[in-house]
């Protein structure tokens, strides 16, 4: 990306919300997530469950199907964020041809591919036709919603928007609008003067928006993040950072358009989000989430299956289950993606 894009925003109307540099620098013109590489693949930024075992999608497929089994006739699951497509590819073997598979993405190069696995694919969930029954999935999307940053002062919440001081990108304090501060108090939790909170509206109207589809059966938001109360030790320094290459990445403005710029899910707020509506939700961590599916018990199968094969002698065979072991072992890692949280809504009433 092209500092020069926000430096003339800025220089036209002087410092801007900070949620407005990172819509440009991720989905801008020659933003992160604009550029021409899939980033949820091994040679580009990040690995997301689906990537790592095809036994996620198989979990996915399972609590679908759970999901739309009294559905007579066509259904829809979408993959909203649905990246390099492994999510979809992996549920596709395991759901009646009745059940159309649906991608949202923004991506150009992620959306050549869904498209060339053949899958359609819309630009927002909005365009997604909403008449059909249809569960939707929100893998590692939330993260990725725009947020506004606020700091903890005596005197209440300050924003912190990004300016242009002689040709460097840096925060500058700015009076807080009321409705990140009224997100603050509200979501915010008992922080210190000094602390930083990532004030997630986009994220709570994203789910607002979503639990009103006609259509809807149920949702899962699976990303890292965790309650109001379990993020307040990390309010010193806030969450927000960058991700490059698989590894963390410098200060957000630094390289603006050449870092993925997330921040942990605030998943307090996204339950509230659901109680608004009427929506019934439920938050548990993704191991327990996917051994509910089974997968611990699979999981077990293939250790035993390993030592089986080890007796009989056959090498190659040994080790490819050894290493869909050890994939789905890191799907459960209770220190790893096992901590994510899965976040499972229900509308109101009994949609189409």
């Amino acid at each position: 990306m092209d500092e020069s894009v926000v430096a003339d925003v800025i220089a036209r109307s002087g410092p801007i919300p900070f949620e407005e540099f990172q819509h440009q620098a991720l989905y801008g013109p020659g933003g992160f997530f604009a550029d021409g590489t899939v980033k949820s693949t091994a040679a580009g930024d990040f690995l997301t469950s689906p990537e790592v075992s095809p036994w996620f999608g198989r979990a996915i497929a399972h609590w679908a199907n759970e999901v739309l089994a009294d559905v007579e006739g066509p259904a829809r699951i979408v993959d909203v964020g649905a990246g390099s497509g492994s999510l979809l590819a992996s549920i596709a073997p395991l759901v009646p041809e009745t059940l159309a598979l649906t991608a949202v993405e923004v991506s150009p190069p992620a959306v050549e591919r869904l498209r060339d696995l053949g899958f359609e694919v819309f630009s927002s969930l909005e365009e997604v036709p909403s008449a059909l029954p249809e569960v939707v999935i929100a893998n590692e999307l939330v993260d990725n919603l725009v947020v506004a940053i606020v700091v903890r002062t005596a005197d209440g919440w300050e924003e912190r928007w990004v300016a242009n001081h002689d040709g460097t990108l840096t925060f500058v304090p700015h009076p807080c609008r009321p409705e990140v501060a009224a997100w603050a108090d509200a979501f915010g939790g008992d922080v210190p003067v000094g602390g930083l909170v990532e004030v997630q509206l986009a994220a709570y109207q994203w789910l607002t928006d979503l639990l009103a589809r006609p259509g809807l059966r149920a949702a899962l938001v699976i990303d890292y993040g965790e309650t109001a109360e379990g993020l307040l030790p990390r309010r010193t320094m806030g969450t927000l950072r960058t991700y490059r290459a698989h590894h963390l990445g410098p200060d957000p403005l630094t390289a603006p358009g050449e870092t993925d710029i997330t921040v942990d899910v605030n998943f307090t707020a996204l339950m509230a989000a659901a109680d608004q509506t009427g929506a019934t939700a439920s938050l548990m961590r993704q191991d327990d989430f996917l051994a509910a599916q089974g997968l611990r018990t699979k999981l077990s199968e293939l250790r035993h299956a390993e030592l089986a094969l080890a007796r009989e002698g056959e090498p190659i065979e040994r080790l490819r289950t050894r290493s869909e072991a050890t994939d789905l072992e890191t799907l459960l890692h209770p220190r790893g993606l096992g901590d994510f949280r899965v976040l499972e809504v229900r509308p109101q009433g009994n949609n189409v």
